[in-house]
């Protein structure tokens, strides 16, 4: 335990170390949330060609979009539906242009173009949102609407049989009318900021991790481990321990930070909405808290697979750049090349430690294992940690051949 305790203060004492952890804190939580929240997202809008044209009135204005939500009644009825297309359509009639900010009409319009396809002008020289012309009495069936969309998606995927009949069982699960408060600020955070969670950790837990055995070389202390007491056996678990709590513990810190920062301008209100809310065609039975544990356990399981991954690199070779780079390649190259690939490939790559995505519950993709099918997200926060596992004792021995080589 000494000899752990030593190595994880050795870790932190670095410069580099304190250095990745400040930049990364301050990137996610301060400019990736606080000011997303505050500013960039839902601060007023005044010059629409750039997020820094906004106001920095955030709190204030998510406020006012809450309390406008309720005026739906707390359920995604027909009623509600069409009542929130027709306040739009009275504002913009009015040219109330501040009252239209306290709609969720970016939420409502990706319904309408989900679930009412047939009502899009589509041969008009102008763009024009639904919200402004779609008539209200025509938005009825809204479930069953859905229903159809959701077939009608698998269909066009080639999700059929076996896979369809699967994914349409999970749908059942889904508790009908959904519960609706304000959406939008929800979307941004679980489809934009927590699905840039992973990728964001991987490059400072990359910077950070890969010094911890290919480091030692760059110091000239490989020969003078031979020479310890403890012997490099108990001194790489100590290390691998060290590094796997550091992933754990940066990403306590981020997690912290921004919870609270979630807490502050969201609160929880909209914890009991279905992510459908967030897209209409979701066929997992969750809602928003739901979604939001999974993201993170998604983040912290995957940054305990990563981290395992870069120390075993780490050990495999004597040069710091070298370890690096390999470790930064292993989650970006997947990343810049994947479109390229046949799509079991692709999921096969997200499969990879903080290379996939958080925001897979929003999908259908699944995996065909066995015989069976298994809904992606299930495989991305449980395969990742064993890889991190598996390449444990590899890490000891490659450093051990290092040392003796």
């Amino acid at each position: 335990m000494d000899l752990f305790y030593l190595e994880h203060k050795k870790l932190w004492r670095k410069r580099s170390t304190r250095i990745c952890v400040f930049l990364c804190f301050s990137y996610f939580v301060i400019f990736g949330s606080i000011l997303i929240f505050q500013w960039f997202s839902f601060g007023s809008r005044h010059d629409y060609t750039s997020a820094f044209g906004n106001d920095f009135d955030g709190y204030s204005n998510i406020r006012n979009c809450q309390e406008y939500a309720k005026k739906a009644g707390g359920e995604l009825t027909e009623e509600a539906l069409q009542q929130l297309v027709r306040d739009y359509q009275e504002m913009i009639a009015a040219g109330r242009e501040e009252e239209l900010k306290k709609t969720d009409w970016l939420t409502v319009e990706g319904w309408l173009g989900t679930l009412y396809p047939e009502l899009e002008r589509k041969n008009s020289d102008v763009y024009h949102l639904m919200l402004e012309y779609v008539e209200p009495e025509m938005l009825t069936g809204i479930y069953e609407k859905r229903e159809q969309a959701i077939v009608n998606f698998l269909e066009a995927s080639g999700q059929t049989g076996e896979e369809r009949d699967y994914l349409l069982n999970m749908n059942e699960k889904v508790k009908l009318p959904f519960r609706y408060e304000w959406t939008t600020g929800w979307a941004v955070f679980l489809a934009d900021i927590l699905d840039g969670f992973g990728i964001l950790m991987a490059l400072f837990l990359a910077i950070v991790l890969s010094a911890v055995f290919a480091g030692e070389w760059h110091n000239n202390m490989g020969s003078l481990t031979l020479t310890m007491k403890n012997g490099w056996q108990k001194i790489a678990v100590a290390k691998i321990g060290s590094g796997m709590l550091f992933a754990i513990e940066l990403f306590l810190l981020l997690f912290v930070g921004n919870v609270t920062a979630q807490i502050c301008y969201l609160g929880t209100d909209g914890w009991d909405m279905p992510i459908q809310n967030i897209k209409m065609i979701a066929v997992a039975p969750m809602n928003i808290l739901q979604a939001e544990i999974y993201e993170y356990a998604f983040g912290l399981l995957g940054s305990i697979g990563y981290a395992g991954i870069v120390m075993l690199l780490s050990a495999s070779v004597k040069n710091h750049a070298a370890a690096l780079l390999l470790s930064l390649a292993v989650v970006y190259a997947p990343t810049m090349i994947s479109q390229y690939l046949p799509l079991e490939l692709q999921k096969a790559l997200d499969l990879i430690p903080l290379a996939g995505s958080a925001a897979d519950i929003f999908r259908t993709n699944t995996f065909h294992l066995f015989g069976k099918y298994i809904w992606s997200p299930y495989l991305l926060i449980t395969v990742p940690v064993l890889i991190g596992i598996f390449c444990i004792p590899f890490t000891i021995k490659k450093w051990a051949r290092k040392l003796k080589g």
